[in-house]
């Protein structure tokens, strides 16, 4: 009855408190720094924790984990240049320094820690807070490396957060973007390179570790790397920064390598990507890397092929020699090809026409670089196959002898000599 009684009676609210009402005392997910002792609170780890699956058991199905996990980062991305100014980030403790009931404890902790996003367009704003981050970020990379127990649950949803509030973000706008379609030269602007990079290279290589862990049990991963977690990453393949591309490649690799059940996913949402650059924007920072993945998958196909390969080759692969930025992506586009011919002979027909369907009539450059793929399919071609488009075949030949450029005559002679 007393204890009724004095919960009636109104509190006089904390600095603390109108601190948290005013957005500026917490980050994403119960993220929170105490100001007066200015280290991470225990207890508001724990209870992050608690709440974070809660919120994630209770969404709707319109809401997957990623979306999730990318609302979270949204906000605190836009909390933290606020959440700085008024307290002070410091860095927990070394695994080393706690024993081993706690590493797992910290291990949350420092990946709450590490949820919060800086701004790196201002290469002197919080210098102190980023190197701390950064020192934080390796340790938790040493950590996923040496691990030597399964990671369950819990530690797998916040490291998938973390995840999420660090990669996934708006891409700076591109140099391509306010180009023609017809762009042929790769070199004619520099890449847009991303500023946080220093950060980023960490969390990519975290990730990397992750997946590659046999610590990850793949059942219980496909609930937090799920369809929209992939989506996300594939959306990365257009930064512009090769560094970022080199690591997404290596890290959709290995998920497609680890995680069965999402291969037909992958290969479907390659495949819509490959779609809208061909018949929509012809601008795309990363289709080199997509095929230099597919090339991969593409080699392990098992035979007889599947009719949904088949198609793959026929309306994605095949008219990717339309767009006339070919030049970036071309020798990956070709390897892809020439895989497909070795695996069934009987794809050489379906492919040497589908180049003579798309084949450059006033670019020279790219007829030069149609006449080498040429040549790799037709030495894959076995003479049946050869005899069904030996007509149209030969009447490409033809103009191309014709032609009054030297480089085609040239290339034309040194790939098929006479």
């Amino acid at each position: 009855m007393i204890k009724q009684i004095l919960g009636k009676i109104p509190r006089k609210p904390s600095k603390s408190s109108q601190g948290n009402s005013d957005g500026e005392g917490g980050f994403n997910d119960g993220f929170s720094l105490n100001s007066s002792s200015n280290t991470l609170l225990k207890s508001n780890s724990v209870s992050s924790k608690s709440s974070g699956s809660g919120s994630v058991g209770s969404r709707s199905g319109n809401e997957t984990i990623a979306q999730h996990y990318t609302n979270q980062a949204k906000k605190s991305a836009l909390l933290s240049g606020s959440m700085m100014a008024s307290t002070v980030y410091e860095a927990l403790p070394s695994f080393r320094d706690v024993p081993s009931s706690e590493k797992q404890n910290l291990f949350i902790r420092k990946l709450n820690m590490c949820c919060v996003v800086f701004d790196f367009n201002d290469p002197a704003k919080h210098l102190k807070e980023k190197d701390v981050k950064r020192q934080t970020l390796l340790e938790l990379v040493d950590y996923v490396s040496s691990v030597n127990s399964k990671f369950n649950e819990s530690a797998m949803l916040e490291m998938t957060k973390m995840v999420a509030a660090n990669l996934f973000r708006a891409l700076p706008s591109s140099n391509h973007d306010g180009k023609l379609a017809d762009m042929t030269e790769p070199d004619e602007e520099e890449p847009v390179l991303e500023p946080a990079w220093p950060h980023l290279q960490i969390v990519y290589e975290f990730l990397f570790r992750f997946v590659a862990s046999p610590e990850t049990d793949a059942k219980l991963a496909k609930r937090y790397i799920d369809h929209s977690f992939v989506l996300r990453l594939l959306d990365l393949f257009d930064s512009e920064d090769q560094r970022e591309r080199d690591y997404l490649k290596t890290i959709l690799h290995r998920i497609y390598g680890k995680f069965m059940v999402h291969r037909p996913f992958i290969r479907k949402a390659i495949n819509n990507i490959f779609y809208l650059f061909i018949f929509e924007t012809e601008k795309h920072s990363g289709i080199a890397e997509l095929l230099e993945i597919l090339g991969s998958i593409i080699n392990g196909f098992a035979l007889p092929l599947k009719a949904e390969h088949k198609l793959f080759l026929v309306r994605a692969l095949i008219p990717l020699h339309k767009p006339k930025c070919i030049s970036l992506y071309h020798q990956q586009l070709s390897y892809c090809i020439t895989q497909f011919v070795e695996k069934d002979v009987k794809l050489a027909d379906t492919v040497v026409r589908g180049l003579l369907k798309y084949w450059p009539i006033t670019n020279s450059a790219k007829e030069v670089m149609f006449l080498g793929e040429l040549e790799e399919v037709l030495e894959a071609t076995q003479p049946a196959e050869f005899q069904r488009c030996a007509i149209p075949l030969f009447r490409r030949i033809g103009r191309c002898l014709n032609s009054l450029h030297f480089q085609v005559l040239t290339e034309f002679h040194r790939y098929f000599p006479i």
